[in-house]
């Protein structure tokens, strides 16, 4: 029997596959709750996961996926959240899906938005990722909207609709659980400005002005970049990369404490924190990497940049970091490995296509996905090494998953669960 299960006839082998990975699926620590993964870095702690893949080989189910949207799947028990969207913007939407399965348990109309105004072909209007947390999803939607769902059930409790800017381009930043906060970069060309929702009723906790500078052109003050809670000393601190300038601020707050300008917009990449450095992506036109030691007050450009990468550096992909090497993907395709203290370069690699997804860290290798659907698969280290080169159809934006022995990566269509087909399985 082919290995394959399909969301719409499961029969036989999805009742087996379903016994199979029935134990594993709702493992205490088998989530992937928020854009890049448990700690936002883009790590896993899955295992056993396939190193080649295709449209009919290691592939547990494949769920068409109603709309268009760019939101990586998030995971908490036995179901996976992303969001979409309907009818050229006018309905956006939250999708629940059974993890065993690939059946959608839930699609839910959050926001209908009357005239969706023209985006980026590139974009959707459902790129944010959501959050899990305690039994709850969070969807947003930019300027369109931010909700609270059941996790279970799918019932919203609360909605709300102040956060509003003009994304120009569509929205893009996802929304971070910290405490009671959920937080979120609001930076349009018309607004900019970083906010904290209480998590548990909607309302607006803070809102926080950036502080610049700005150039003159509006379209180069937006961003689209997810922030980062890091621990500095003890004090937590909300790293949020926009326009001109990253700047960290108090959670509790809102208080802008420190800053470092650099000279780049439309920023993407979600920063990284590791070894005392912040490393952050400056944005577009001439995309740099910046080694940044966070602490102190005011403005620290000349002070805390303890080394910057002018070279194939990403302004879509986060990068992330393997022990002391970090390892970045530019949109046209250059794989580079640097050293994560001193940013000297280890290793360059055209890996071809194009890249808007982050790089994945999971079971020992690094899962790079281009937007033709492509994901290679790369054993980290000083020394470049191609494992095997894996072809789904379908565009592909969205950022990857990974939890238990499985891999899950959305298309412009689908979502897939691929996972190691068990000789028991295969065998039926």
């Amino acid at each position: 029997m082919n290995f394959t299960a399909r969301s719409s006839c499961l029969g036989f082998l999805g009742f087996a596959w379903l016994l199979l990975v029935g134990a594993s699926v709702s493992s205490a620590d088998d989530e992937w709750p928020q854009f890049r993964g448990p700690d936002g870095q883009g790590h896993a702690v899955a295992l056993g996961l396939p190193v080649e893949w295709s449209e009919s080989k290691n592939v547990a189910w494949k769920t068409p996926i109603p709309g268009k949207g760019w939101s990586s799947p998030v995971i908490a028990g036995e179901t996976i959240w992303l969001t979409t969207a309907l009818d050229g913007g006018q309905s956006l939407r939250a999708v629940a899906i059974d993890r065993a399965t690939g059946g959608i348990v839930h699609e839910i109309e959050v926001a209908r938005p009357e005239s969706p105004p023209k985006i980026n072909d590139k974009n959707s209007f459902a790129s944010p990722t959501p959050v899990i947390d305690d039994g709850r999803v969070y969807v947003h939607f930019g300027t369109f909207g931010t909700a609270c769902l059941d996790a279970a059930t799918g019932r919203q409790i609360w909605r709300n609709e102040e956060l509003k800017l003009n994304h120009s381009e569509g929205p893009g930043s996802s929304p971070v659980v910290h405490g009671d906060l959920l937080l979120v970069n609001c930076d349009g060309i018309d607004v900019q400005y970083v906010a904290a929702l209480d998590k548990l009723k909607g309302h607006v906790v803070w809102k926080t002005p950036r502080s610049g500078p700005f150039k003159d052109d509006p379209q180069q003050r937006k961003a689209f970049s997810t922030p980062l809670v890091i621990d500095v000393g003890g004090t937590a601190q909300v790293v949020s990369p926009g326009a001109e300038r990253v700047a960290a601020y108090d959670p509790a707050t809102g208080k802008e404490l420190w800053h470092v300008n650099y000279d780049g917009f439309s920023n993407v990449p979600r920063p990284l924190f590791a070894h005392g450095l912040l490393f952050v992506c400056t944005g577009y036109m001439r995309p740099q990497l910046w080694a940044i030691r966070p602490g102190g007050e005011g403005d620290l450009t000349e002070s805390a940049v303890v080394w910057r990468c002018p070279k194939q550096a990403p302004a879509n992909p986060s990068p992330i970091l393997v022990g002391d090497e970090l390892f970045m993907v530019s949109d046209a395709g250059v794989l580079s490995c640097l050293d994560a203290m001193s940013g000297s370069e280890y290793w360059q690699k055209r890996m071809g296509g194009n890249f808007s997804a982050s790089i994945l860290y999971a079971d020992g290798r690094l899962f790079v996905s281009s937007e033709e659907g492509t994901t290679q698969v790369v054993e980290p280290g000083r020394q470049f090494k191609l494992l095997a080169s894996n072809q789904l159809g379908g565009r592909m934006m969205a950022s990857p998953a990974a939890v238990g022995r499985s891999l899950f990566l959305r298309t412009e269509g689908h979502l897939y669960r691929i996972e190691t087909a068990t000789p028991t399985a295969a065998g039926q």
